[in-house]
């Protein structure tokens, strides 16, 4: 089973930028779709951004165009750049994991798909 820990989160004003990175244990990394998740205080888990084994990848809406999701197998890490943080992007941001995916270049952002998941790395966006 694969260990995940996220770190690089922390507080910024609106705007700014991010880049979180989530560090996975193992030597079986690149079999691994990959995600990321956010949850803020009060509110249900969300669907940030995903990457599949291949490098496909997909992002909600609400982070189109502003966050950036990447992998490197090499150094079994994955990562999330955020940009034009907005005080709406605070959350605990988890990364989340999914072995065993048919395709190499099948991606998916349901949570309900992931089975390893994370510890959390809070995000704070001040305006």
């Amino acid at each position: 089973q694969l260990q995940l820990v996220e770190s690089g989160g922390g507080l910024v004003q609106a705007g700014g930028s991010l880049r979180l990175s989530c560090t996975a244990s193992g030597r079986t990394f690149d079999s691994y779709m990959m995600g990321w998740f956010r949850q803020a205080p009060g509110q249900e888990r969300e669907s940030v951004a995903g990457i599949s084994r291949r490098g496909n990848t997909i992002y909600s809406d609400s982070v189109k165009g502003r966050f950036t999701i990447s992998r490197d197998n090499a150094k079994n890490t994955l990562y999330l750049q955020m940009s034009s943080l907005k005080p709406e992007d605070t959350a605990v941001y988890y990364c989340a994991a999914r072995a065993n995916v048919l395709t190499s270049s099948h991606v998916s952002i349901d949570s309900r798909t992931y089975e390893n998941w994370g510890q959390g790395t809070q995000v704070t966006v001040s305006s």
